[in-house]
């Protein structure tokens, strides 16, 4: 998942029990499934190249059982670490916040939630019936990714959609080297994460 035509699209299948989504480049051609194993103690997800699931890049495994704070390693296809998501836990109450490590484990990028009231508004209109089919066309929430620095690197987006089934990830800066991987990887988890939390 390096130098691709962005913006990317995620779009979740609504046909299976697991969490499945696609990824796709601005060209239509697909970048990524990624499926999230269910029934494991500890969480994992798989990042092939395209549906038919013959070819795994990258696994995503959590490092604790069901834990505020759980770290989330990438390793790729021949078993090396080549980042790691954590969700700051306390920080996250309100405002979604996370951070990107390199394969140092050293922090290299930080994401966090642009407004954290569409969230809020999205998960309580999602819980009355009828309406909750409708917030995919309403609320929006969305994520930036930055340097330490403070430069925007990534912004990753609910779309309106169905059942709140679509994102998109645009490209705000050069990515610098590690970083398109890791980012991707990052969001791909954040996702997961996130839209379990609604």
């Amino acid at each position: 998942m390096n130098s691709l035509a962005f913006p990317l699209q995620l779009t979740f299948k609504i046909t299976t029990f697991s969490n499945d989504f696609m990824a796709f480049d601005a060209n239509g051609n697909t970048v990524a499934y990624v499926r999230q194993k269910m029934l494991k103690i500890f969480e994992e997800v798989q990042v092939y190249t395209d549906d038919s699931r013959s070819e795994l890049n990258y696994t995503i495994r959590a490092n604790k059982w069901l834990d505020f704070s759980a770290t989330y390693t990438f390793t790729n296809r021949s078993g090396m670490e080549i980042g790691r998501i954590v969700r700051k836990g306390w920080a996250s109450l309100w405002k979604s916040h996370y951070e990107i490590l390199d394969e140092r484990q050293q922090q290299d990028l930080l994401v966090r939630e642009e407004n954290p009231w569409a969230k809020v508004f999205d998960s309580i209109l999602g819980e009355i019936p009828g309406l909750g089919m409708l917030t995919g066309y309403m609320f929006h929430p969305s994520y930036i990714v930055t340097r330490p620095d403070g430069t925007q690197v990534v912004r990753l987006k609910k779309e309106p959609s169905f059942f709140g089934r679509k994102f998109s990830i645009d490209k705000l800066a050069a990515f610098e080297s590690g970083e398109e991987e890791r980012i991707l990887l990052g969001l791909m988890m954040l996702i997961l994460l996130e839209r379990q939390r609604g």
